[in-house]
């Protein structure tokens, strides 16, 4: 599976090489008051790549934030936890009212 793995890798490398050579040529991207960049196709690509995955990480941050502080709150123990409380009541864990669903995220 190892050897497996590092083949995939290793044919993936090549192909996005073989493209990155095929695609030398340069191009222009025309922004908004007339002006433009000219480059090759391949770093047009890569950078739009780049973009949209820095774009996609800024849109979940506020998400991985709330899901962080969430599972903090749910991590430390409340102000009275040293005060003697009664046991919870026996409840059958197997009662599907009581489940709760898993939680998912950071």
């Amino acid at each position: 599976m190892k050897y497996f793995l590092w083949l995939l890798k290793a044919a993936i490398f090549f192909t996005l090489f073989a493209f990155a050579l095929n695609n030398q040529q340069d191009a222009i991207v025309h922004f908004f008051f007339g002006t433009q960049w000219r480059a090759p196709l391949v770093l047009i690509v890569l950078a739009a790549f780049a973009l949209g995955v820095v774009v996609g990480v800024l849109g979940m941050v506020p998400r991985w934030w709330k899901h962080r502080a969430a599972a903090q709150r749910a991590a430390t123990p409340p102000a009275d936890a040293g005060a003697a409380t009664p046991a919870p009541a026996a409840t059958p864990s197997n009662d599907p009212a009581l489940q709760q669903p898993p939680i998912h995220g950071i």
